[in-house]
């Protein structure tokens, strides 16, 4: 064969080959279309069955997605029971348990079905049947709200649950015998109830076992029994953290020269009660730890009285011997942290933290400055002590006056300013930055009323990152105002402190207390931004209140 016939003959190979190549062919339109339910045994609204399986069979291919945590049975049954299988265009839940008599039974798909192809759900999925003579039919609604919105709000995790009242169970021990999820709007409806009483919980149900973890899901509850005789609407939810473990000590016992009390968390209020309390001994708290120390050592046992209170009011009180003997452990370092990067306009306040009671301070050595030559010395009159039983916290107020136009003025102390109680002093020096704000670029004021509660209010200023740039407590009124402001966006949120302790109380379910109430301003879109800039003043920024916990139609 010669070169040219060669040639020929290959290219014709490469041609008939082309032409035998296998390819995907172009698909149609993507199937958008969700399963559809045919058929169903039993029937929907069927009554006088009891099933010991369930079949439902579609128009499509289906598979299941997360059915366990996905489908939810009412009244409640144990799921471990029960088993959910798919095969082809058909799903099978094996139930192997006797159904309660005279009882209407939902079975919520929710998501979980869905085609083959394209994975669409099929929507509103739910098989009712009875176990009776009659489908019970009343319901009850209404809407979930979370205290503190730090972050964009999942409603779908939240559960609704009804409890019968003669159930010794609630939300922390046992799943409900009547549940539903909230939708992504926060509304919620409970059908096909059976008529009688009933307890009615929500929770934010992040880990999936259909029950509440109070150290670490916000919850709420109605505290009052509901009758459920016909259809109710308009039930409110308000959601928030609350740990009822009860406060209590761990242990106790000399750390050096010190005494070191562990608790298993932090108290929302600590009395200290000795004689020479703020004189000779001095006490520290953080991170669930209490320190006691002494000025001297003590050859006899001290007694301390101590009183804890956590945030939902449980109480302890002890009476402590704390021991201050010689040891041979080196003390610790002196430690500070400086509240630096502080904005502020004439009167500054500066904050210097301690891990130790600090006793003596040289202020010699402790100035502002605010150019290379320009420097105010920082007078014993400018500090003040926040708690002389602790002598940790160290504040310093001056006002600059309008002469000074730099912009960054600086705090500092040379090393050895500070000495704490057991004789240590700061190793190193410290210099801590602050922002001196001109009057022109402030914002004047924003102002508003509180509507829809009763004070007492602690009103807050947040940033967006939700942290907290002024706040203020109104005792006898609902007019609120925040003036000369650095130009930004703000949040601004309301505490009703019902309770006048100045702090915001989470509920106790034990005592049958909701949460104290929590609400931000919002604009008429709904959102919770206020952009003030320089030289504005924003009036009529009314702050209307949520619905408390309850019926709201009754």
């Amino acid at each position: 064969m010669n070169l040219k016939n060669l040639v020929y003959f290959i290219a014709i190979i490469l041609i008939i080959s082309s032409c035998a190549k296998q390819s995907t062919p172009m698909g149609g339109p993507r199937d958008e279309d969700p399963p559809q339910l045919i058929e169903s045994n039993p029937k929907g609204q069927s009554t006088e069955v009891k099933p010991a399986s369930i079949e439902l069979i579609f128009d499509e291919y289906i598979k299941l997605d997360n059915p366990t945590k996905g489908i939810v049975i009412t009244p409640r049954i144990d799921k471990d029971k029960v088993t959910f299988t798919a095969l082809k265009n058909k799903v099978i839940v094996e139930l192997d348990q006797e159904l309660e008599d005279s009882t209407t039974y939902v079975f919520n798909f929710q998501k979980s079905v869905i085609d083959i192809s394209e994975e669409n759900p099929a929507e509103n999925l739910k098989l009712v049947f009875s176990t009776g003579k009659t489908i019970d039919s009343l319901s009850i609604s209404g809407n979930i709200n979370y205290l503190f919105q730090e972050k964009k709000i999942d409603y779908n995790n939240t559960i609704i649950g009804v409890y019968p009242l003669s159930d010794t169970t609630n939300l922390f021990n046992e799943q409900p015998y009547y549940l539903t999820r909230a939708d992504s709007a926060g509304k919620f409806q409970v059908g096909n109830i059976k008529n009688g009483k009933y307890r009615l919980y929500a929770w934010n149900d992040i880990n999936g076992s259909l029950k509440a973890e109070n150290k670490s899901e916000e919850y709420d509850f109605l505290n009052d029994t509901l009758t459920i005789d016909h259809n109710i609407e308009g039930i409110q939810f308000n959601l928030a953290k609350s740990d009822l473990t009860p406060i209590r000590i761990l242990r106790s016992g000399p750390f050096g020269q010190n005494y070191e009390i562990i608790l298993n968390r932090d108290p929302a209020e600590l009395k200290i009660q000795n004689d020479g309390l703020g004189q000779e001994y001095f006490y520290t708290i953080e991170d669930k730890r209490i320190r006691l120390f002494s000025k001297s050592i003590q050859t006899d046992s001290i007694p301390f009285q101590l009183s804890l209170l956590d945030s939902v009011g449980s109480q302890k009180d002890s009476l402590i011997f704390a021991k201050f003997n010689t040891s041979e452990r080196k003390p610790e370092k002196v430690t500070q942290s400086v509240n630096s990067g502080k904005s502020f306009y004439k009167d500054l306040e500066i904050e210097i933290k301690f891990n130790k009671p600090i006793v003596d301070i040289n202020t010699d050595s402790l100035y502002v400055q605010y150019d290379s030559a320009g420097i105010i010395p920082i007078e014993k009159s400018f500090i003040s002590i926040s708690d002389s039983s602790k002598r940790d916290l160290i504040k310093i107020n001056l006002s600059l006056p309008d002469s000074i136009s730099k912009e960054i003025i600086t705090l500092k102390a040379a090393d050895s300013t500070f000495q704490d109680i057991e004789g240590q002093y700061n190793l190193e020096p410290i210099a801590a930055n602050y922002r001196k704000l001109k009057r022109e670029g402030l914002a004047d004021a924003i102002s508003g009323k509180i509507e829809g509660a009763e004070p007492p209010f602690i009103v807050q200023l947040l940033d967006q990152k939700n942290q907290l740039i002024k706040e203020s407590y109104i005792e006898k009124n609902q007019n609120y105002s925040f003036s000369l402001l650095q130009p930004g966006t703000f949040i601004i949120r309301i505490i009703e402190d019902t309770n006048g302790n100045k702090r915001w109380d989470p509920s106790n379910i034990n005592s049958n207390r909701n949460a104290e109430r929590v609400f931000y301003f919002t604009n008429e879109e709904g959102k919770k931004d206020i952009i003030i800039r320089g030289g504005w003043t924003l009036e009529d920024q009314n702050i209307q209140g949520i619905e408390k916990t309850g019926i709201t139609n009754k």
